[in-house]
């Protein structure tokens, strides 16, 4: 795995000595939880054998799993300001932080329930990619809280970012099948959960 242990520990630590900040920030890297399904968003370097063959993206129930850290950026051709709460209603990306490729969705065929496939998509570094990329918080509260229940809808085809229930078997075996849907379920909720949270630059201290 390319995360040192040192990151690792930094993420703990930091994600306790900030526990009083309460947002979802530009350039925070965290992990996603769907708690219907008890499942992290993860992605890793198995492509898919089917669709678009790009880099798959999975749910997986452990905790403590490396590659279910993403970083949040803004939309496609546009940057945010690090530390800057995120918006309900903004769109923006996440990039899965050891590949660098982005949360992305399209109109192929998801390999096992026929929804809506999601991959992980672009260039690996900052600015690959396209509008695919970009998804839109749904949220209640103004600003996306880290104890907030969220969807991520898919800006270009409007399918809710989604947990089936199908499960793949060998290589991922075990791990759940990441899709989109049209419709809203408790499958399409998400909560932050385990990261470091940017907090804004010129914040009184």
């Amino acid at each position: 795995m390319r995360l040192s242990v040192f990151f690792l520990l930094y993420v703990h630590l930091h994600a306790v000595y900030c526990a009083g900040f309460q947002f979802v920030t530009c350039g925070s890297v965290l992990k996603l939880v769907n708690p219907a399904s008890g499942v992290r968003l993860h992605s890793h370097e198995v492509k898919y054998g089917s669709g678009s063959g790009q880099q798959s993206v999975t749910g997986v129930k452990q905790a403590d799993d490396a590659n279910s850290y993403w970083t949040v950026k803004g939309r496609h051709g546009e940057h945010c300001t690090r530390g800057e709460p995120i918006s309900c209603g903004s769109s923006i990306r996440l990039q899965h932080l050891n590949t660098r490729l982005f949360l992305h969705s399209h109109l192929f065929s998801s390999p096992l329930s026929g929804n809506q496939e999601v991959s992980c998509f672009g260039s690996g570094g900052n600015e690959g990619g396209d509008t695919g990329d970009n998804w839109t918080v749904e949220c209640d509260t103004g600003e996306w809280r880290r104890d907030d229940a969220v969807r991520l809808r898919h800006s270009d085809t409007k399918g809710y970012l989604h947990v089936s229930d199908r499960t793949y078997g060998r290589p991922i075996n075990g791990q759940r099948e990441i899709c989109t849907v049209s419709n809203k379920s408790t499958q399409g909720v998400w909560k932050a959960m385990e990261g470091v949270y940017l907090e804004p630059e010129n914040k009184n201290l």
